[in-house]
Formats: C-alpha cells, structure tokens, sequence
C-alpha cells in the first residue's frame, strides 16, 4: 500500500547520549553502512562524538542540552526535506522523538505509531534520568516540559500499540508502577512475544479497529532474543559493566519481526520507520584488535 511517489528522508542519527552508551554512536554508523543504499534524499544530524568524558545529569536527564540540541537539528533537517515518508537509523530509542512528532503533523494528528520494543519508554525523569526511556511518553504528551515542545500534536492513545513488550520486572518497583499507570491511564494495548510468535492478528485488529491509514513503526533491536542476536545491550561482554539480567530481555525472532512488518505494511500505509538500539560487540572489538596489528594498526611498543 506504499505510495511509490512519495518522498522518503534516511535520517542517521547516532545519537548515544539518551542511553549515555558511547557503543551507540558506532552501532548507528554501522547499521547505516548494513542498510540497502537510500532511494531518496540522505541527513545526517549533528551528534558530537564519544570523547570518554563523563556525562552529567542536566535537571534530572543525563546531556539534557545535547540531546535537545540534536533533536532540533533532527528537525531542521526534517523540515528542509517536507517528507512524506522518514527512515531513521538510530542510535538510541529517543531518536524517533523529532521525526515520529514530525509526522503527526504531517498527517492531521492521526499517525498510528506500532513501537516493537521489549520497553514501553514512557516513564519520566522521577523514575530514570536517561532520555531514551521516556521518548514515547513524550510523544504522547507527556513528561519534561523542554521535550515536550517538540511534540506540536501528541499522539492519541488508541493510536499506539506496543508489539513485543515484557514486563519490567518488579526488581524496579518505581518504573513498573510508573509504566502500569501509564498503561491503564491511557489504554495503551500490547501484544506481548507470545501473543505475536506466530500471527500478526493483534496488531492488524488493532489497525482495523481505529481505521488507521497511516502507521510508524519504532523498531528497537532489542525485541530480539539475545541468544540469537548479540548486538544488543544485555550481551555486553564488558565484565565492569553493571549487569542487566534484571531487566527484560527481547523475546522475538528476526523472522518473527520481518513477518509482523510485512503484514502490517500490507495493511495500512507505513510512512515511518525507526531502528535502534544497535550495539555491535564483536564488531567494536575486531576494530580494537585490528587498531593494535602490525602493518595495518598502531601496536604499542
């Protein structure tokens, strides 16, 4: 159901600070070599690079002033373009702040949003101070009064539907009580792994049940399984990194997803689509032992 003529803006963004992860910035820059080359117009926004420096909380959200600055530049590139259509290759979950508000107003405030993602990000600075677990509450309205300026029309609640989610376990007893208000506040539907392992019903009933015509999709890696897909952040190697194991891991097979996708996108027309998260392990190291080799690094001496 894709309108062939439109214009579609890849938008790479290797933003890193919302999930304060450096491993991010690289993740994003390999994910934009990995995808099929752009049939229309390519941006970049301007992300400062990984300097090993350390972070600060800014009013409760780590580099608030950088991420607010790249997410007005994410705009002002959006808004150069006037696309029908957004690809954004993240970078962490908060990328799609700019562009996923973009087309609400493009498209008169009834965007559908699918967010597949192991987490809802919809709690606020009270509960966390990384920016990329509150992108969605922002998007519909919600949170810090700073962000929330770049969302001209939050989206409407029956409007967005998670699709692989798990519930944040009860080791986190402030966001699981933040997320199951939001949740029953606002109505939000889910289809969990298992509801969605072998049909995409939930998700296209949902589609018929608002009339949707017009569907963005946040594609967060780590829905996938992490013992079948590593480039996520519960597969850190790094044995000084505070481990994760508490936290929900993703749940879904790549086939899983492609399949979900390309049932909705026989649906409903989709005219957004963000990937993140990606976090390649085994590449980042490969590219530090090459760095040491003789002949073609710089080995210490």
């Amino acid at each position: 159901m894709t309108n062939t003529s439109a214009t579609t803006l890849r938008l790479l963004f290797p933003q890193w600070q919302g999930g304060n992860n450096p491993a991010y910035h690289f993740g994003s820059q390999l994910l934009a070599w990995l995808a099929p080359e752009a049939a229309g117009p390519v941006e970049r926004v301007e992300v400062a690079r990984p300097d090993g420096g350390t972070l600060r909380a800014e009013g409760g959200i780590v580099a608030r002033s950088a991420l607010l600055a790249q997410n007005s530049d994410a705009r002002r590139l959006i808004d150069k373009h006037r696309p029908d259509r957004l690809v954004v290759l993240g970078g962490d979950c908060s990328v799609d702040l700019a562009p996923f508000a973009y087309l609400n107003e493009r498209y008169g405030g009834d965007l559908a949003v699918l967010w597949v993602d192991t987490h809802p990000d919809v709690i606020t600075p009270k509960e966390s101070g990384h920016g990329h677990t509150m992108v969605l509450g922002n998007l519909l309205g919600e949170g810090d009064a700073e962000f929330l300026q770049a969302v001209k029309r939050p989206l409407k609640p029956r409007n967005v539907m998670f699709a692989g989610r798990r519930d944040t376990s009860e080791a986190f007893p402030e966001i699981l009580a933040k997320e199951t208000e939001v949740f029953e506040r606002l109505g939000l539907r889910t289809g969990g792994p298992a509801a969605l392992a072998a049909t995409s019903e939930p998700v296209l009933e949902w589609l018929r049940s608002i009339g949707a015509k017009h569907l963005a999709i946040h594609f967060d890696l780590d829905v996938l399984d992490p013992t079948l897909f590593r480039s996520l952040l519960f597969s850190n190697p790094d044995p000084s990194v505070p481990s994760v194991d508490t936290y929900p891991s993703g749940r879904m097979t790549m086939e899983q997803v492609v399949r979900l996708l390309s049932d909705v996108a026989g649906a409903v027309d989709v005219v957004g689509l963000g990937i993140t998260e990606h976090l390649p392990w085994d590449s980042m190291a490969l590219k530090a032992m090459l760095s040491r080799l003789p002949l073609i690094g710089s080995p210490a001496r």
